[in-house]
């Protein structure tokens, strides 16, 4: 394999199969505590186990949902006491066993990150960076573009939504130099500690995002947790 052979719908499609169902090893461990618990489990419980931020908990519980792995239904385990009733995931009793040997998205992240290695470090993160921007454009789309008249501050909560519904568990901050979006959660796992230029994926899809969204912004990786920080946040500007 040639540098010149690794395309941007190949690359596109590599990120794309990594997020997929189970492309996240801490979801189906999820799965798994689900199937083998009879009550089921809550957003709660489930962070509390994995030690996850319960937004996080809950949007793998709500992939998983989507995908017909797990059930949902409102009310309250046996042994819990008087309070407000909290939506539990099961797996559904007509399910056929589902057996997970072979981890197809682990194959993939090896295979995206060994094609990433054979580029030049500032090459292979700008193809990351157009590739997270053009699949940012498309989401902007689907999300009514600029035609919705945001402001500034108003598009880039809504980014940070649409990141959180791809896994990215993401929030707006005001940092001491302006705004940023900070990951509490990154979809990519391993691959992303292992080759930490993917990181400029999301930076491009807060790009391609806010063009559609708002206007012409200015994105830059403030800090990633795959380069040793403590957070991973993308600084934006007008």
């Amino acid at each position: 394999m040639t540098s010149s052979s690794l395309s941007r719908t190949e690359f596109a499609s590599a990120v794309t199969a990594i997020t997929s169902a189970f492309g996240d090893p801490t979801r189906r461990d999820i799965y798994l505590l689900a199937r083998d618990t009879a009550t089921g489990v809550t957003a709660a419980e489930v962070a509390q186990h994995f030690e996850l931020h319960p937004n996080v908990a809950r949007h793998h519980l709500d992939k998983l949902t989507s995908g017909g792995y797990l059930e949902v239904s409102v009310g309250r385990a046996s042994n819990a006491g008087a309070g407000r009733p909290s939506k539990r995931y099961r797996v559904p009793d007509d399910q056929p066993e589902i057996e997970l040997p072979i981890r197809h998205d682990e194959v993939l992240a090896t295979l995206l990150g060994r094609a990433l290695a054979l580029l030049p470090a500032t090459t292979a993160e700008q193809l990351a960076e157009d590739v997270g921007a053009e699949f940012g454009q498309h989401m902007a789309q689907a999300m009514g573009g600029a035609d919705a008249q945001r402001s500034f501050r108003t598009a880039l909560h809504a980014v940070a939504d649409a990141m959180t519904a791809h896994g990215f568990a993401a929030r707006t901050e005001t940092a001491a130099d302006g705004l940023r979006i900070v990951n509490d959660h990154c979809p990519f796992g391993e691959a992303a500690l292992e080759h930490p230029v993917i990181c400029a994926v999301d930076r491009g899809m807060v790009k391609g995002m806010l063009s559609g969204l708002y206007g012409a912004t200015t994105t830059a990786t403030e800090s990633s947790v795959a380069r040793g920080d403590e957070i991973c946040a993308t600084a934006v500007e007008t």
